[in-house]
């Protein structure tokens, strides 16, 4: 395998390399781990699986969405549904919770509907410069084509991993009220802390998009970076039952990637928890040693947050 590691540069310092080093090695290790949309062709995968095509104004073309349905949804179609919203991380898609987790399994029984929209090549749900509008497909798009098709009602949880994590706390916290609860798991959630925009550039780079085509430059454009920054919109969260988890990345074998993302994402969660804490938003929070940016670490996360997730959707836990 090639080095490519990038080469100093004439008057360019080995702190600079090495935190150009990092951040292109924390994208590759990111690939491990208001309109009307109309339904289009449903697929069937499974007796409650299926995916959706959406035919999406917001993003400029159809879009798929994996839905795992209640079991008794034929049965009773008088019946509405909570829905749970899981989202994925970066360079991954719409299949990765079913893929990587027994999410089918675990609810079968639970009267809930389980929606997992795309979020594009870099997992980043947001409105891009210029580009697509992932927060309105997934905020208003795929509700309403649930709620018209699907019987969902508008009782809502949202969770994600990575940056669906950012996604899960970006949503509720701009849309105050549009859920009840949602869950990181090592997710962005300030997206302005130091070494964080470097990593954002990095996922976006890696899909060979140019970095301000997200929001712009996180300099000349802070504005725009706080807008969408979690941590500046926390005070949207006041009501929202919060669940925040997140690995210091240190120690462990194997792979050094997982862990070294893992530990360059502690600072922005801490400081994120701090501030819930400091504005009185309560959240339950689980920062552990060691672990990594991946599955192995968040499906016990996402079992742990379980009942916090069941409660705000008034299913068995």
């Amino acid at each position: 395998m090639s080095d490519l590691s990038p080469k100093p540069a004439a008057g360019v310092s080995r702190r600079t390399v090495a935190r150009a080093t990092a951040a292109a090695g924390l994208a590759v290790l990111l690939g491990a781990a208001s309109g009307t949309a109309r339904a289009g062709a449903a697929t069937r995968l499974g007796p409650r699986t299926l995916d959706v095509s959406v035919a999406s104004a917001a993003l400029g073309r159809s879009a798929p969405v994996r839905l795992i349905l209640p079991s008794g949804f034929g049965s009773q179609p008088g019946r509405t549904y909570p829905v749970l919203y899981l989202l994925h991380g970066a360079h991954d898609d719409y299949t990765s919770w079913t893929r990587e987790t027994d999410i089918e399994a675990f609810t079968e029984g639970r009267d809930l509907i389980v929606a997992m929209p795309d979020a594009g090549p870099t997992g980043i749900p947001s409105v891009w410069r210029g580009g697509p509008d992932y927060e309105t497909f997934q905020m208003k798009e795929v509700p309403a084509l649930l709620a018209r098709d699907y019987r969902a009602s508008g009782v809502r949880a949202v969770a994600g991993v990575s940056t669906g994590g950012y996604g899960a706390m970006a949503h509720a916290a701009r849309h105050p009220g549009a859920f009840r609860a949602a869950a990181s798991y090592s997710g962005i959630l300030d997206t302005t802390a130091p070494g964080v925009p470097a990593i954002m550039d990095a996922i976006v780079a890696r899909e060979n998009l140019p970095a301000a085509s997200l929001w712009g430059n996180p300099v000349f454009n802070l504005l725009t970076w706080r807008d969408f920054n979690p941590r500046a919109r926390a005070t949207g969260l006041r009501g929202t039952a919060l669940y925040i988890s997140q690995g210091s990345g240190v120690g462990g074998g194997g792979d050094p990637l997982p862990g070294i993302l893992e530990s360059a994402l502690w600072p922005s969660t801490q400081g994120f928890a701090r501030t819930l804490a400091l504005m009185g938003v309560p959240a339950t929070t689980h920062f552990y040693g060691g672990g990594g940016h991946d599955w192995a670490h968040w499906k016990p996360e996402f079992t742990a947050s379980w009942p916090v997730l069941a409660r705000a959707l008034g299913v068995p836990e």
